[in-house]
């Protein structure tokens, strides 16, 4: 028996997808034209979505999210879900590559492992769960920068200090900017001895559907193992994986850009 869909919550979830960065607020006139809906209808939908606490009047017929979707996305993130959640997937690229791979979030300008796999082979770096990264010289790092609001990331720029951590670390903020752009064009990120000398890393995004990141998945290794060939293939695989995650997390593939 094929199960029905209900359209009056895929409707409402239309209405929640309006919100984003660059959008605070939503008007009943908003939903009535993008949605198609009729202006009594578009109403109806936004006055039953604020009594059950989901938006906030702030005017007559203009509407916020309400902070209930803070707590909804403390859960989701908080307890090891997330990192329950791509734990299976860097089990497997570890598995394929017999390197250490991570999973991070970006908290407080810092980018933080929430789930990790390594392999028997010797490893002079030890991330664990928990363990905080400079965001500016580290592959993962670098990939939250791209893909960040420009706001974020120039208040990130400005009031971060950059030390050099190694002779490879990049400070200069045009160099550092310069390579943020190209990660966000390719999608992916490399750090070569930038944080720790003698340690190759790359990492990738994994996306939601309205392109905000929301983790970031990368392999790393000691350079003299982490050849080129090597890295490469490791980029594969993370892609492979982010893919993957975005069909874990929500039902359906939100890949970066290849």
């Amino acid at each position: 028996m094929v199960t029905q869909i209900n359209g009056s919550v895929v409707k409402a979830f239309d209405i929640l997808k309006l919100f984003d960065e660059d959008r605070n607020e939503v008007t009943t006139t908003d939903v009535a034209t993008e949605l198609d809906l009729n202006f009594v209808t578009a109403h109806r939908f936004l006055r039953t979505l604020e009594h059950v606490g989901a938006l906030v009047a702030v005017a007559k017929g203009r509407y916020r999210l309400s902070y209930v979707f803070v707590d909804l996305g403390d859960r989701v993130t908080g307890g090891d879900l997330l990192g329950q959640t791509l734990q299976p997937l860097l089990n497997a690229i570890t598995a394929d590559l017999q390197e250490a791979a991570m999973a991070t979030v970006f908290q407080s300008d810092m980018v933080v492992c929430i789930a990790r796999a390594v392999s028997r082979r010797q490893l002079s770096v030890d991330i664990r769960v928990g363990s905080r990264l400079e965001a500016y010289c580290t592959a993962h790092g670098k990939t939250w920068l791209a893909f960040m609001s420009e706001r974020q990331r120039a208040h990130y720029l400005d009031t971060v200090e950059r030390l050099r951590f190694t002779r490879n670390t990049v400070v200069e903020r045009a160099t550092l900017e310069r390579q943020i752009a190209e990660v966000r064009e390719l999608g992916h990120a490399f750090n070569d001895s930038e944080r720790e000398d003698g340690i190759r890393a790359v990492a990738v995004p994994i996306l939601a559907r309205g392109g905000r990141m929301i983790a970031g998945l990368s392999v790393f290794g000691p350079a003299s193992r982490m050849t080129d060939e090597i890295t490469q293939l490791a980029l594969a695989r993370l892609q492979h994986a982010a893919r993957d995650a975005g069909g874990l997390l929500y039902g359906q593939i939100a890949a970066p850009s290849a």
